[in-house]
């Protein structure tokens, strides 16, 4: 990957890849873009969970490599030379993964990760944890809840009967259902006066999230403020020590120095 006087990052994508983007969010969409121009060989894989993701530019590869263990045979036997994990903060068994398999493989590995949403003055969090204790918060607290957490993770309140949920998802929930719901599906990016709309008019009193970050889902964080609703927030799983960026300008330079 060589630096070329006009800025481009190496060859074409229509050789070997040599850099692998773990994929399926926004930032790695971006980085692909910046590779592609730049004309870098690369490939993004995206684990395949949603039915009709949005998909990078690039060379794409969907679908799990079979653990720690198949992931590193796989970036030996494509001679990767570089890893980005650009997955979800949530995604934590893939960035574990991908932690052993780089440092076994012995390929570098940078994770891409935007910063995490910072309560404000007029923000009423309660962070816990864990879903689990999301769960047991719920119990306290909502009667009306606006539950954002992912399809996946459903099933933590499903036996709770003492509210009602609106449940936002892309695809249908994989999980049994809460018994009192309402099933919305819709995909970000999200906007200040619609989801303001949305609240009240599900007459929201509790809104449940896991602290992403980033802009696509912040305006419901914003509503909420707005409306005086409390807001359940479950913190991040613990990662790796890895080297970390919050964007993809920052994990395309550390490209640049390592493969130029």
């Amino acid at each position: 990957m060589s630096d070329h006087p006009e800025g481009r990052l190496g060859p074409t994508a229509e050789q070997q890849p040599e850099i692998l983007v773990l994929g399926g969010t926004g930032e790695a969409r971006t980085l692909a873009a910046m590779l592609d121009e730049a004309g870098a060989a690369f490939v993004s894989s995206l684990a395949g969970r949603v039915a009709n993701p949005r998909l990078p530019v690039g060379p794409v590869r969907i679908g799990g490599f079979g653990g720690a263990d198949g992931l590193r045979e796989w970036l030996i036997a494509n001679r990767i030379r570089a890893v980005v994990d650009a997955t979800h903060p949530f995604a934590a068994t893939m960035t574990r993964n991908a932690a052993r398999a780089a440092a076994d493989a012995g390929v570098p590995l940078l994770r891409l990760r935007r910063d995490p949403w910072i309560p404000s003055e007029g923000d009423h969090w309660v962070r816990v944890p864990d879903l689990s204790a999301a769960a047991r918060e719920v119990r306290r607290r909502g009667r009306r809840v606006f539950l954002t957490t992912g399809r996946q993770d459903v099933g933590a309140f499903a036996d709770i009967d003492t509210a009602w949920f609106l449940i936002r998802v892309v695809d249908p929930p994989t999980s049994e259902l809460p018994p009192h719901h309402e099933i919305l599906r819709s995909r970000g990016p999200y906007h200040h006066d619609a989801e303001l709309e949305l609240l009240r008019s599900r007459q929201i009193d509790l809104l449940v999230t896991k602290n992403s970050g980033g802009p696509l889902t912040r305006a419901k964080l914003d509503a909420a403020a707005e409306l005086g609703i409390e807001v359940v927030v479950v913190d991040r799983p613990a990662e790796p020590d890895l080297p970390t960026v919050s964007d993809a300008a920052e994990a395309r330079a550390w490209l640049r120095r390592l493969l130029g």
